[in-house]
């Protein structure tokens, strides 16, 4: 098994977390080989910023691939340049409050969830990529859910009193993923 996975959005959506705690998690957790590879635009704040996951049962042999399994895109121009690199019958996650643009590939998975409307109404629009973070493992049942918690716990601990809304994101993202799997 290997998975490789592109997170792209805008700087401050969290995608370098959601890439770290997923490749910590796989790496500190299972006998699983993990790459982390981030990508940054030359702005700190709202320029561009992705990066490659790949967890994999074997050797990997490239931190970075043109074809992926899965791609989560947190912003239109995300969406316009990176939605060419999903592999068909790939999975394509979407953050559908901001991403409005039509998806015209017919051979893919496509998940859509208003991740930054669901963050607000949580009362912080930083966790939007920890829902985001629960859809695709629920959905793509990469690694276990307790896995990803133990390690948001572990890994976001210095802000201890963020903790439970952190892991309330996760999990609301987690159900909306394992849902949308089952429906398909």
């Amino acid at each position: 098994m290997e998975r490789n996975l592109l997170v792209a959005g805008f700087g401050g959506q969290g995608v370098m977390l959601l890439g770290k705690l997923l490749s910590n998690c796989a790496c500190e957790n299972t006998d699983k080989n993990v790459t982390f590879f981030p990508s940054y635009g030359a702005e700190q704040r709202g320029g561009t910023a992705n990066c490659y996951v790949v967890i994999s049962d074997d050797m990997i042999g490239a931190p970075v691939s043109d074809s992926m399994e899965d791609l989560i895109v947190m912003n239109e121009p995300s969406l316009r340049r990176f939605l060419g690199k999903l592999k068909p019958g790939g999975n394509l996650f979407v953050n559908s409050s901001i991403v409005h643009g039509s998806i015209e590939r017919e051979d893919i998975h496509v998940v859509e969830v208003p991740v930054t409307e669901m963050a607000l109404e949580m009362g912080n629009a930083k966790v939007l990529n920890l829902i985001m973070l629960g859809v695709y493992v629920g959905y793509t049942q990469i690694l276990p859910p307790e896995l990803l918690l133990e390690t948001i716990e572990k890994k976001l601990g210095k802000k201890a009193q963020l903790i439970p809304l952190n892991k309330e994101a996760f999990r609301k993202g987690l159900e909306i993923g394992e849902k949308t799997r089952k429906q398909e």
